[in-house]
C-alpha cells in the first residue's frame, strides 16, 4: 500500500497516465458511484440519477483518453524507431526486407531551405550534399579575387562584381536629431504631442 501510494504521488507529476493514477482514478469514480447510487436509494432523487448518468460518462471519457494517449505514445515511438532505422541511427535494422510502403513519412528526410527573397523551401537531404565541381571553384576564387581588388569585372558566369558606378560610395545618412529614437513606437515628446491633441 506504501508503494502503491508513492506510485500514486510520482505518478501526480509525471505527464502522461500513470498506471497507478489511472488505478486511483478508477477506484474514485467507482465509489463516486456507489455513493451516488446509496443516496438514490436514500432519497429517491432524479438528481442523483443524472449525476450518475454524468459520473459515468466523466469515467469512460477519461479512460478513452488514457487509452488514446497510451497508443498514441506507442506510435510515436515506433516511428522514432523507424526514423533511427532510416537514417542508420543507433538501432539496428529489422531482419528482412521492408518495402516503402511499410515505412511511415517522417518529416527528417526533409530540411526547410531559406533562399535569398526569404522564401521557405523544403528540400531533401539528398539534394543539400553538394559538392563544387573544379569550373564551381574557378568562379568562386576569380569573384572573391574581384571582390578583393575591387574590380567591377565580370565573370564567365555572367555575374557581376557589386560595386557602386563611377568610384562613387554611398554612406549610411544618420538622424540628424541624435536626441530622436529609431524607436518605432515614438518618443515620449510625440505621444505628449498626441495627449495635447
Amino acid at each position: 500500500m506504501a508503494d502503491f501510494m508513492v506510485n500514486l504521488w510520482e505518478g501526480v507529476f509525471t505527464p502522461g497516465a500513470t498506471p497507478a493514477l489511472l488505478l486511483a482514478t478508477n477506484i474514485t469514480f467507482a465509489a463516486l458511484q456507489l455513493t451516488l447510487a446509496g443516496l438514490l436509494a436514500a432519497t429517491y432523487s432524479i438528481h442523483f440519477v443524472i449525476l450518475s448518468f454524468l459520473c459515468g460518462g466523466l469515467w469512460w471519457a477519461i479512460n478513452w483518453f488514457a487509452y488514446e494517449l497510451q497508443q498514441a505514445q506507442q506510435k510515436e515511438a515506433e516511428a522514432d524507431r523507424i526514423r533511427k532505422s532510416r537514417s542508420g541511427g543507433r538501432t539496428p535494422k529489422k531482419s528482412g526486407s521492408t518495402s516503402g510502403g511499410d515505412i511511415a513519412d517522417d518529416e527528417a528526410t526533409e530540411a526547410e531551405v531559406e533562399t535569398a527573397a526569404g522564401v521557405k523551401l523544403k528540400v531533401s537531404h539528398a539534394e543539400l550534399d553538394f559538392t563544387p565541381s573544379q569550373e564551381d571553384e574557378r568562379i568562386k576564387s576569380q569573384i572573391l579575387n574581384d571582390f578583393k581588388s575591387g574590380t567591377a569585372s565580370s565573370t564567365s558566369a555572367g555575374t557581376t562584381a557589386l560595386q557602386p558606378s563611377g568610384g562613387e560610395s554611398r554612406q549610411r545618412k544618420g538622424p540628424s536629431d541624435m536626441s530622436a529614437s529609431s524607436n518605432e513606437f515614438g518618443t515620449d515628446s510625440e505621444w505628449i504631442k498626441v495627449d495635447e491633441e
